[in-house]
């Protein structure tokens, strides 16, 4: 699930997965940091959900995915779009 806080400025995008999926630990990996794994690893919240925050340039597109444990890659069924490799976030 995406969650988005926009300002004049930037928009804050939160990246929320669910209770228990996937296991282990998992970061968001895209072009906004250079598709490097772990650079925004998701934290628990108090509700079992896990997120991470990025702060994001206005009226830009990314493409995003998820990378979890043992090098599984995951889309993001709320996005965008996708681009049948990425899914797709417009700020």
């Amino acid at each position: 699930m995406l969650e988005r806080t926009r300002d004049k400025d930037q928009t804050a995008v939160t990246f929320v997965l669910p209770p228990g999926h996937p296991a282990g630990e998992t970061s968001v990996v895209g072009d906004f940091n250079s598709w490097r794994p772990g650079t925004h690893r998701f934290n628990p919240r108090q509700d079992g959900s896990r997120a991470v925050t990025i702060d994001l340039p206005l009226d830009k597109q990314f493409a995003f995915r998820y990378l979890a444990a043992d090098g599984w890659w995951f889309d993001e069924e709320t996005a965008d779009g996708h681009d049948g490799r990425n899914s797709l976030l417009h700020t």
